[in-house]
């Protein structure tokens, strides 16, 4: 038995007080129609929460009022997997306004418990940076003459969440997205495509071939030489050489590739996370 099987059974076995399952259902239900109002589209997998979990949420962040504690468990994704939400709250703390939604993936082997490590690692520094970001600006803030009745009308929004891209009996392809606003927005977004059944990662080689290389490069500079915004940067600039083993990827429903470019990394801000279809 796994990890996240031992933890889910310890989980529900605790008795969950009656007040507190009203009180997350109905935290739950806001939170998500608050998040649909604001355009994001999101894949949402309620889930069994996981006690384990709760040992890394930041400390002094106050959660459970919205903690998903009480929700129901998914449907199996094939035979070999579940993709669990193991994380789902939303709540405002000291100016912060946090909606986040934690994905996790139950499977026996090595990969689902190195892939959910790496996503709790991502997520508590995420809320880390935010936390450290927000206290900066407010010490500049009130260093270059702003009161603090005038602090407490500014607020930062901190979102992570996640959505499955495309799955079959044995894979699947989803993305994790941390975001903050507040003066300045960023966004990243990590992809994992996961083979469950030979326990091993899926690499762009395995979807596209031995060529794969020159057909991502050719998809790539073929979408920058169309573009009229100005927004990608020459090589000169630092902008797109070639793909290689660390250039991020999911799987669409179809097994057609898009390619994944962090903010800043080929183009402008502006540009935002830049994604690129592969037709091979």
């Amino acid at each position: 038995m796994n990890e996240f099987k031992r933890a889910r059974e310890e989980y529900e076995s605790t008795p969950i007080p009656e007040e507190l399952d009203a009180r997350v259902r109905a935290g739950i239900r806001q939170g998500r129609t608050s998040s649909r109002s604001r355009g994001y589209k999101v894949v949402r997998r309620t889930a069994g929460s996981v006690a384990a979990c709760l040992a890394v949420l930041m400390a002094g962040l106050n959660v459970s009022p919205t903690f998903a504690a009480a929700a129901a468990d998914v449907p199996v994704l094939g035979g070999l997997f579940q993709v669990l939400t193991i994380r789902d709250y939303e709540t405002v703390e000291n100016g912060i306004d946090y909606k986040v939604t934690v994905p996790g993936v139950e499977s026996e082997g090595d990969l689902a418990e190195k892939v959910n490590a790496e996503i709790q690692e991502r997520v508590d520094a995420h809320l880390a940076q935010a936390q450290a970001d927000w206290d900066d600006y407010k010490d500049a803030f009130l260093a270059t003459g702003g009161t603090e009745e005038e602090w407490a009308d500014r607020e930062m929004n901190v979102l992570i969440d996640y959505e499955i891209k495309s799955q079959t009996d044995t894979t699947v392809s989803f993305v994790v997205d941390f975001a903050e606003g507040w003066v300045a927005a960023m966004q990243q977004r990590y992809c994992y495509n996961l083979d469950l059944a030979n326990d091993k990662d899926i690499t762009l080689a395995d979807v596209l071939g031995e060529d794969w290389v020159g057909i991502c490069n050719d998809a790539v500079n073929a979408k920058i030489a169309a573009d009229e915004s100005g927004l990608f940067f020459t090589p000169e600039q630092g902008g797109f050489t070639t793909v290689d083993d660390a250039t991020s990827f999911y799987l669409n429903e179809d097994g057609s590739v898009t390619l994944v470019f962090p903010e800043y990394s080929i183009a402008a801000g502006a540009a935002g996370i830049v994604e690129i279809p592969v037709v091979a």
